[in-house]
This record gives C-alpha cells, sequence and structure tokens, in this order.
C-alpha cells in the first residue's frame, strides 16, 4: 500500500518563549519536524506534507532544504489538529494510499512503530491510532478498547471516574486511508470549549460508519512532545544517550561517553575510538579504525578507515581524509581533500585545496584562500614537504616530492622535486639589543618622573 505522511507543524509554541517557530527549534543538530520526516521515511511514502502556520516562510524553506519534493500546506488560522490535517487534502488529491499523520514537535517515534501501525492498516483495522501505557496519565486523552477494538478517544475533562482511571493514552498520530482520513474529517464538528476541530473525533465518526479502529502502542519516551525550553533540553537528552548507546552496541569505543555529542545523522564505523568531549555536527561519517582524539569538533566531513583528528581539530563542512591521514592539533580543515597518509599535524589552516598522498604539511601552514570576494585552490602534490609558517598564496600549487622552506610565502607554482624559499634577508647588528633597551628605560623613567 502507498503511503503520505501529513506532519502537522503549525504551532507557534508560546511555551518556549522565542521568535522561532516551535518546530524549527533543534535536536541533534536539526529542526523538530525533521525528525518526524525521517521516522516516516522508513515507510518510503510517496508523499509527504507538512502543515505550516507559524513561521510559515521559515519552515517551508528549512524543509526544501531538507526534501525539495516535500509539499507546504498552509493552516492560516489554528483551529485544532483536524482543521489543520484537513489543510493537507489538496495536497493529496488522487492519492489512493493510506496517510499517517504525525506531529512536528514530536520527534521520538520510532520506523518500527510506523511500521507496526502500517501493518495493523494491513491486517485490516480501517483506522489505526498510536497508543502508550503512560506512568502518570494527567491530562492525556483516554483510549477506550474492548475486545481489541478501540471504541472511542475520551479527553480528560470529558472523562469519567472509570474512564480517568485507564491508563492506555493518545499520542494523536494517526493512520488511515488518504480518502477514508478526509471523509471522517468532514464528519467533525467543533462544538467543544475551544470551537476547535479535534483529529481525535475522528475514530467516533468512524464507529458511526461501521468502520473498525485498532490501537497499536509503544513506549511512552516515543511520545515526548516538546512545548518548552526545558522539554527541548530533556529531548536533547534523551536523544544522545539513545545515540550513545547504539554507537557502543554497534562497536564504536567512547571513552567518556556522557561526554561525546551526535548529530541526528552521525555514522561511526566499528572499532572506531571518539575521545572526551568530542562533539559531531549533521553530515559526518567516520569510518572503521579511525580516532577522533578529545576536544574535536566535526561537521560536514568524512574520514576514511584509520584516520587520527585531533585532539582540538576541527574539520569543517568538505573536509575529505582519505585511509590513514592525520589531522592534529588546533588544525582546521575546510573543503579540501587530505589524501591517503597525508600529515596536517600542528597549528594550521587547510581550505579549498588538494594535499596529496603522504605529503607532510608543518606547524603554522596556512592555505591563503579567500582574497576578500572570492575563494581560490591550492594544490599540494604527493609527497611534497610544506615547511613551518608557509603560506600558500591561492590559487597555486605544490608538485609531488617538491619542498617549502620554512617561513615562505608561495606566490606562484612550485615544480615537482623544486625547492621554494621565499623569505626576506636577515640581518645581524651587534650590541643593538642593549643599547635599545637602555634607550628605551631611560624614556620610560623620565617619564615616570615627570608624572
Amino acid at each position: 500500500m502507498a503511503t503520505a505522511l501529513i506532519v502537522l507543524a503549525a504551532g507557534k509554541g508560546t511555551r518556549m518563549n522565542s521568535d522561532l517557530p516551535k518546530v524549527m527549534h533543534e535536536v541533534a543538530g536539526a529542526p523538530l519536524f525533521a525528525h518526524a520526516l525521517t521516522s516516516g521515511a522508513t515507510l518510503q511514502p510517496e508523499r509527504a506534507v507538512l502543515v505550516v502556520g507559524h513561521g510559515a516562510e521559515m519552515v517551508g524553506k528549512a524543509a526544501a532544504d531538507l526534501d525539495p519534493e516535500i509539499i507546504i500546506a498552509m493552516q492560516d488560522e489554528q483551529l485544532g489538529t483536524g482543521h489543520a490535517v484537513a489543510q493537507a487534502r489538496p495536497a493529496l488529491d488522487g492519492f489512493d494510499g493510506d496517510a499517517i499523520v504525525l506531529y512536528g514537535d514530536t520527534p521520538f517515534i520510532r520506523p518500527e512503530t510506523l511500521e507496526a501501525m502500517a501493518a495493523e492498516r494491513s491486517a485490516g483495522a480501517d483506522v489505526v491510532v498510536l497508543g502508550f501505557q503512560a506512568a502518570d496519565p494527567g491530562r492525556y486523552g483516554r483510549l477506550i478498547v474492548k475486545d481489541d477494538v478501540l471504541e472511542r478517544i475520551v479527553e480528560f475533562k470529558d472523562a469519567n471516574e472509570a474512564e480517568r482511571a485507564v491508563t492506555l493514552c493518545n499520542s494523536g498520530v494517526v493512520a488511515a486511508q488518504a480518502s477514508v482520513l478526509f471523509d471522517l474529517l468532514g464528519g467533525v464538528g467543533n462544538d467543544n470549549a475551544a470551537g476547535e476541530y479535534y483529529l481525535t473525533d475522528i475514530v467516533e465518526v468512524a464507529r458511526s460508519k461501521g468502520l473498525t479502529a485498532r490501537v497499536v502502542t509503544c513506549d511512552e519516551a516515543e511520545t515526548l512532545g516538546i512545548n518548552s525550553r526545558a522539554e527541548l533540553a530533556a529531548a536533547e537528552g534523551v536523544f544522545q544517550s539513545n545515540a550513545r548507546a547504539a554507537a557502543i552496541e554497534d562497536g564504536v569505543t567512547l571513552i567518556a561517553a556522557d561526554t561525546v555529542y551526535f548529530s541526528h545523522d552521525t555514522v561511526i564505523g566499528r572499532d572506531a575510538v571518539v575521545e572526551p568531549n568530542v562533539v559531531f555536527g549533521p553530515g559526518v561519517t567516520v569510518e572503521s579504525e579511525s580516532r577522533i582524539r578529545a576536544f574535536s569538533h566535526l561537521e560536514g566531513c568524512h574520514v576514511s578507515r584509520g584516520g587520527v583528528v585531533g585532539p582540538y581539530a576541527r574539520l569543517r563542512p568538505g573536509a575529505e581524509l582519505a585511509e590513514h591521514a592525520k589531522i592534529g592539533n588546533f588544525v582546521e580543515i575546510k573543503n579540501a581533500q587530505i589524501e591517503e597518509g597525508a600529515k596536517v599535524n600542528h597549528l594550521s589552516y587547510v581550505g579549498d585545496a588538494r594535499v596529496g598522498e603522504g605529503a607532510n604539511i608543518g606547524a603554522g601552514t596556512i592555505t591563503c584562500n579567500y582574497d576578500g570576494v572570492s575563494k581560490h585552490h591550492t594544490d599540494i602534490g604527493a609527497r611534497s614537504f610544506i615547511g613551518s609558517n608557509t603560506c600558500l598564496v591561492a590559487p597555486v600549487s605544490v608538485g609531488d616530492e617538491a619542498m617549502t622552506a620554512t617561513g615562505t610565502v608561495v606566490t606562484k607554482d612550485v615544480p615537482a622535486g623544486a625547492m621554494a624559499v621565499g623569505r626576506a634577508k636577515i640581518e645581524i647588528k651587534p650590541g643593538l639589543a642593549i643599547k635599545l633597551f637602555e634607550k628605551l628605560k631611560a624614556a620610560k623613567a623620565r617619564r615616570q618622573k615627570g608624572s
């Protein structure tokens, strides 16, 4: 059965006390709504609809950056969850498949849970609702089930004493055939205290039409919704804890796990070692047998097998390390290819460049890649030796097995096997240092006496 996602992301999030729409706040380096889309991706949806409202332009742009094919539906007025889902109807016109409703502020629904809901639909349930056993049911809506059939969803304020004793609660996540879902919404009214159209009311409408509703359950932690900064911080903690546990289970050594921070898409191979206080931004892949040393920050980069990074290194987007490349302390790499066995070990910046196989980059080397308007490329050949404090003024190339002398400013191409020397001539003035200091001290004494 074909599937479509409907992700509700129109809320303002007043409790966030923020100028950002609630769903633009991030967990693990990705907007909240992106996590729902990622979970839903396991169903290989034919269409994905994001229903936006507050900050629509900002949310829509962020969504398009993640998936150019995502469909944006506008909810101009926030009149309840049922009204929000109804805004997706034009985007699913002619779609003959199931629709699953997710929430942009609920980032932890597991793909396996959605697969279970899809399986229940395939088994014949007309409407499938995701529920959970709540440790403290509080004011959650209660799922009233009899003989494995969901009879109704009762809001806390409308529940009697027996219904409030029920601990099976409603997450709000729903699956149904798209045409059935929108037909049921047509029967939902807004005769309630808030004057809103509630998605949960479709269960009662379905029952009145002789349709079957069933419940799939998940762990309560999956249904964690984000409505405040405190809950956002708690969600980050949950994600990091789960990501660390998964990495360890996959054979990664985390020397001080609680100090390592993952992004939503971090990939680390088996037998890699991650030392304390490492931060992975979005878009990082680290292959097996690599070592990421302490206090390093990686983003948008790839470290091949056996690579070493850090300590105190920074890999920025476009950094590509081949096998057994080494990036040392206080080194920054940006949009550069470091080929097999090459070393950039100390206090250097390499940007918009290629460093050839087996090359050695001396301490304090800088590729001067920006002229104030445009970026330019530096090409450093295989097995070349770049002396300490070399400035490579791009665009420039250094050939294979070439060398630059310490302190050289390279402004033109260096042929293979050649050595570039570009230093100012040094002059030695005997005794001048003593005379100069005596002069400076005397001047200082006169100033102090005058004051």
